[in-house]
């Protein structure tokens, strides 16, 4: 046992279990381990394993995939009705967030029986902070809107049934 200075006294520190603690952190790739005995305490970090480790903690929630499951279901009940009109559906060109005003507390770029012309924004879809209008492919009347103010949607996801 190696003795190490500390401010309240000398500390007994077991050389042979920081070793053992570090092979433990690299057969399990954690980035820390901390023990406690009574009074002693020792922990061994590893700062490279944890920059390393960062992308994959980012990726392995996947928030970004559990909301549009959980937005999915209220979708597939509106749609089912609709059904025979998707071949008319405006559908997203892209992944992203379903705005529909220009801002919060805005009036809404459409509404369900307002006539819109061909070219006129119908919603937004927001992707990797840019906003991207989706118009009205042709003239007609709005007979649905697919999709609720913030909603995640994915690529070629219904949003506008415009007939």
């Amino acid at each position: 046992m190696a003795d190490i200075s500390h401010n309240s006294g000398a500390m007994q520190v077991d050389v042979d279990l920081v070793r053992q603690l570090a092979e433990l952190l690299d057969t399990t790739q954690l980035t820390e381990i901390e023990v406690e005995d009574g009074d002693r305490k020792i922990r061994v970090a590893r700062k490279a394993a944890a920059v390393n480790a960062a992308p994959a903690m980012h990726y392995a929630p996947a928030p970004v995939a559990a909301a549009p499951a959980a937005a999915m279901p209220p979708q597939v009940d509106v749609a089912g009705p609709s059904a025979a009109s998707d071949a008319n559906a405006v559908r997203s060109p892209m992944v992203g967030t379903v705005y529909l005003a220009a801002e919060p507390g805005a009036k809404p770029f459409s509404s369900v029986g307002q006539s819109v012309a061909a070219g006129d924004t119908l919603l937004i879809v927001e992707a990797m902070k840019v906003m991207n209008p989706i118009t009205a492919p042709s003239a007609g009347v709005v007979k649905a809107i697919l999709v609720d103010n913030g909603q995640p949607v994915e690529f070629d996801q219904p949003l506008v049934v415009v007939e």
